[in-house]
């Protein structure tokens, strides 16, 4: 298991070092100037000064130099300033990420535990009217765009019903997202579109368990239906959502980026598309390293579920 471990930490390292060099490469394809964009329009008037501006920051050089001086910066903990925001990029992750760890983090539990229940139900039930039910239900969500379905949640629950915010909470303290009224129509949004993902999941998984030559063991052995259910097909079953899980992990660090537009939520999502219209370089490459590591870890993450769930799997040194 140890080795298996390292191997993994060595593939991150080359994973994310690749990942941060073709994203530096491809942002400085964008067309646009830098200096323009943070200098303001009427740069350009001035070539002097976008001239220093290009030499002090180093983009008068060859974009791979750009690069190791990047990575130099980074390997002392340094992700850059932003100028648009006048602030590092450490302090903006570090104010942006919890936010988003709530809103992701809170809509991906709630859609577990109504999608596993439902995707065993709908196994159990499969070919009935509640199982067509549910899995028109999911497709209805998995189809409908995040921004449509936020957009009604905001005109039925918000202006109509007046029942919550039409807002995400705009506090700058984390502990002002843990008011429920503004929190809760991004959170709901969120889990719809996470939920008709899982269960569509866990109701194939079941299936495919449910006919398994052990459950028929079991069944023959006289046990009942609920304890076969329970403990034999649910923990097999979920060795699928525990992949979907673990490679969830990335949105919950990068932010759903549609639902926080939607809702004005100040999380990653919002901050990245935010650096992205600014052509602000260092945050946009701040969150990209901040996501490439989170991907890592939920990859990481989902092997060890592997390892958890099912007794056959083993992590073992070649």
């Amino acid at each position: 298991m140890i080795a298996f471990f390292v191997r993994r930490l060595l593939q991150a390292v080359v994973v994310i070092l690749l990942v941060t060099m073709i994203t530096f490469a491809l942002l400085r394809a964008i067309p646009g100037n830098v200096a323009i964009a943070i200098l303001g329009p009427t740069a350009y008037r001035n070539p002097a000064t976008i001239a220093q501006f290009d030499a002090t920051y180093g983009f008068n050089k060859p974009w791979f130099d750009q690069y190791f001086l990047w990575l130099g910066h980074l390997a002392q903990g340094n992700l850059g300033y932003s100028w648009k925001l006048n602030q590092s990029v450490a302090s903006l992750l570090g104010n942006r990420l919890p936010k988003t760890v709530i809103l992701v983090g809170i809509s991906t539990i709630i859609a577990l535990i109504v999608a596993i229940p439902i995707g065993v139900y709908q196994a159990v039930r499969r070919n009935k009217a509640a199982d067509y039910t549910f899995t028109a239900l999911s497709f209805l969500f998995y189809a409908a765009p995040t921004f449509f379905v936020g957009t009604v949640m905001i005109l039925v629950f918000a202006d109509e019903l007046h029942l919550f915010g039409p807002e995400g909470p705009q506090g700058g303290l984390v502990s002002d997202f843990t008011d429920w009224k503004d929190l809760t129509l991004p959170v709901v949004t969120l889990a719809l579109v996470t939920f008709a993902l899982f269960s569509r999941y866990m109701r194939s998984s079941t299936l495919d368990n449910i006919t398994e030559d052990y459950v028929r063991t079991a069944r023959a052995k006289g046990a009942s239906e609920r304890r076969v259910l329970i403990r034999h097909v649910l923990r097999n079953s979920l060795i699928p959502i525990a992949t979907l899980v673990g490679l969830n992990i990335p949105l919950i660090v990068s932010g759903a980026l549609i639902t926080e537009s939607v809702f004005n939520y100040p999380g990653m999502g919002y901050l990245f598309f935010q650096a992205a219209q600014q052509q602000d370089y260092p945050t946009l490459l701040g969150v990209l390293i901040v996501v490439a590591i989170a991907t890592v870890i939920g990859s990481l993450v989902a092997d060890i579920a592997y390892a958890v769930l099912d007794p056959r799997v083993r992590y073992v040194s070649s």
